[in-house]
């Protein structure tokens, strides 16, 4: 199945994979946000396919605010869109982006010795729910 993804789309699925390692990196604990975006960031490089040759890029020039709330103001809902949108034109790359981020924010959740801080659960179970949302 071919897809094509304009480049506000390749930019949404950009930001919203990306934007997810950074709420994980953002509600991590002190000091140890470097190590959560690391982890993170290796993830989403490591990924395959369509999801993958779109992803290995940061997002260039974008803003994610001053605050956590800006943040996910702007990454929830572009992991719904991301989501959304794949599974129009191509599902198995919709479900690739989801585990795709997933693999993500458990890599960056894992940098910590034994389970997640509890805010690091719920952050992880908020990007969750928008992945499904859609």
């Amino acid at each position: 199945m071919s897809t094509t993804l304009t480049d506000h789309d390749k930019l949404t699925l950009r930001t919203a994979a990306w934007g997810a390692v950074s709420l994980m990196s953002a509600a991590g604990a002190a000091g140890s946000a470097h190590k959560v975006a690391t982890h993170g960031s290796i993830a989403l490089t490591s990924a395959t396919g369509l999801v993958g040759h779109v992803v290995t890029k940061a997002p260039k020039g974008v803003k994610y605010g001053k605050s956590v709330a800006a943040l996910a103001d702007q990454v929830l809902p572009a992991l719904t869109t991301a989501m959304s949108l794949l599974k129009q034109q191509n599902p198995a790359e919709a479900d690739n982006f989801r585990r795709t981020v997933i693999v993500a924010i458990e890599a960056a959740a894992r940098t910590h010795q034994g389970e997640p801080s509890p805010t690091m659960a719920e952050m992880a179970r908020k990007i969750t729910a928008a992945l499904d949302a859609a």
